[in-house]
Formats: structure tokens, sequence, C-alpha cells
């Protein structure tokens, strides 16, 4: 079996996280996620942790420097030399440039498309419950107690899931991420896979294009 470095595309709301774990159980390789790592190296103060607070908590974006400084450092922890899948990171082609500099050889580049206006149909519906923080959909997985939460809970609609926010989000992948498919699809790294309803579905034709 080849090692797989594999990074993940697609808009947010597109399932690239379920992949993700999906993959990383399957394979057994860890999953670096920029949002996690950031709020680990917040959370344990490290020097690039401390560096990133100043710009999470004045609501800005955390520099490129910072970020590709943590990544640096997961890359080197022992757990990533039978591979990894790389989900959120690079964002831009200057950090896939990045990337290259650092000496890391991506084998696999999967970008999962599904259309906006699924995208904003899912997670316009999704519901959390201000009690427990159970998550439902209002179509896929509906509460049995309708607008509340078995447990007796208010479902709410989560801030990042409002229509705004999801269209200048979505707006924000197109004009900033999108052209990294570009990118590796001249390098002839680039598989595109069609996001299907079923989860199980698209895990299928991941595999099918990781195969490839």
């Amino acid at each position: 079996m080849k090692t797989i470095k594999l990074i993940l595309l697609g808009a947010p709301g597109a399932g690239k996280g379920t992949q993700a774990s999906v993959l990383s159980e399957k394979y057994n390789i860890p999953t670096i996620s920029t949002g996690a790592l950031i709020r680990e190296a917040i959370a344990k103060e490290t020097p690039l942790g401390i560096s990133a607070k100043t710009y999470t908590d004045a609501g800005a974006l955390v520099p490129d420097e910072v970020v590709i400084g943590m990544i640096r450092e997961r890359l080197s922890q022992p757990d990533c030399a039978g591979g990894f899948i790389l989900d959120g990171f690079p964002r831009t082609v200057p950090q896939a440039k990045a990337l290259e500099k650092m000496g890391v050889a991506v084998t696999d580049v999967i970008s999962i498309e599904v259309p906006d206006e699924v995208i904003q149909k899912r997670m316009g519906g999704r519901r959390v419950c201000k009690t427990c923080g159970a998550t439902f959909h209002v179509e896929y997985n509906p509460s049995l107690a309708g607008d509340m939460c078995p447990c007796g809970g208010m479902l709410t609609v989560r801030s990042d899931d409002e229509p705004a926010v999801v269209a200048s989000r979505l707006a924000t992948y197109h004009s900033i991420t999108e052209p990294l498919k570009a990118y590796y699809a001249e390098k002839g790294l680039l598989k595109i896979v069609q996001g299907q309803e079923q989860i199980a579905d698209t895990t299928a034709l991941t595999l099918a294009a990781l195969a490839d």
C-alpha cells in the first residue's frame, strides 16, 4: 500500500471533515486540521499559540507564517511518517508553495465538489441543542421532539450556519481557495470527487480516487 499524503479540498460544508475522519481510521494516519492545531497551540500556550492568540482575540486571520510554522511542527511528529491528511491547509496558492518549500511531497489532492445551493441547504437546515450540544437537521436528521431536542433543550441555528454567513464563506472559498484546484491539476495531483447525498457513497468515490 502506498504512503498517502493527502490534501482534501472542498467548500465549507462539502464534507471534508467527515471524509477525513473515515480515511484517517481506514489508513491509520492522522488528520491535520489547521483549526484544531491553532486551538491546541493556544490552549497549550506554545510560542506559536501565543502569537496566534493575539490575532484570534482581535478577530483577525492568523497569518500564513504562524499557520505554516504550526504545520511544519506537526508534520515533523513521528505519527506523520506513514502518511497524513491535511484538512484546511493549504487554503491559498502561497501556502501550497510554502508546503513544497518544506519538502513535503503530497501524493494526492482530492476536491470534494458539492454545489453551493446544496451546501446552503445542508448548513441552513442544521440545528444544535443549546443544552446538550446534539446536532440535528430539519430534513436529513430531524429531532423526534420537533423544534426541541429529546433532552428538552431548545434547538438553535449556529451563527456560522446563518444564510448570510454561509454565502460569505462560500464566496471566500471560491475566490481564495478554489484556485488551488488549477495549481494541483497542473502538477497532475488533482482528483475530483462529486459529493453524494449519502456519506458512504462519497467515501466509496474518494477511496476509488485514491486507488487510481
